[in-house]
């Protein structure tokens, strides 16, 4: 199916039945990745799995940032009246759930994220330089937005005051210490380090993810208390 939302088409499938349930994928990706995690939810979950700006089916563009794409997403929920969604975002769609969480939190009821950064420097070393090689050669705009932002503060952080749970592989392209701190930055907040699992591994096996994004469902049903320390610094 095709929308048209914030000056531009998204395609996007929807499956099952139930609660609102948005699945935002990652840099150079589509709603395809999500095809077998999509399955073992859609029993108890009206499923969305859009294909953000130039990906995918939707609409091409020349140039990418996270924001314009998470007022996409905004667009999405709005235009198809979506109760109270919950974002699902890996990578790239992490990022997109926290912009939208920090901006937007009334219109959610919580978000799932794995493997999110809040700056690039938020990858390891190697893994940006490895990034900023191939833009050299292949000049994909995606890779430039993915080298020049996000730019997201503790401040914003601290503005999500929906239950978050954040995951991350313990091999994976973001620093470890980065992500406990995002999640330490979130008041009603989880964090969960996959052992032995990259940036993707588990995201692209269906029933991994499916488990992952149950426990995170649980943790936004039953959310703790906040106990989140005091914020500092992000850690370089």
């Amino acid at each position: 199916m095709n929308i048209k939302v914030n000056g531009t088409e998204l395609f996007y499938k929807k499956e099952g039945s139930g609660p609102p349930l948005i699945l935002l994928h990652g840099n150079g990706e589509d709603h395809h990745i999500f095809d077998s995690a999509a399955l073992e939810l859609a029993g108890q979950w009206t499923v969305y799995r859009p294909d953000s700006r130039g990906h995918g089916r939707s609409q091409p563009v020349e140039r990418f940032h996270y924001q314009e794409m998470a007022e996409d997403v905004i667009g999405f929920i709005e235009k198809l009246r979506l109760e109270k969604p919950i974002l699902y975002g890996f990578s790239d769609g992490g990022i997109l759930a926290l912009l939208i969480a920090s901006q937007r939190r009334e219109l959610l009821r919580g978000i799932i994220i794995s493997g999110a950064n809040l700056q690039p420097k938020g990858m390891k070393r190697r893994w940006y330089f490895l990034f900023a090689l191939l833009y050299v050669f292949n000049r994909d705009a995606k890779f430039y937005m993915m080298l020049t932002e996000p730019n997201i503060t503790a401040e914003q952080l601290r503005q999500i005051k929906i239950p978050a749970y954040v995951t991350a592989g313990q091999k994976d392209v973001i620093k470890e210490k980065h992500t406990r701190f995002l999640a330490k930055q979130i008041p009603r907040s989880r964090v969960e380090i996959l052992p032995g699992e990259t940036h993707s591994s588990y995201v692209e096996r269906g029933a991994a993810l499916a488990a992952v994004i149950r426990r995170g469902l649980a943790f936004i049903e039953a959310p703790r208390k906040p106990v989140n320390p005091p914020p500092d610094e992000i850690p370089r």
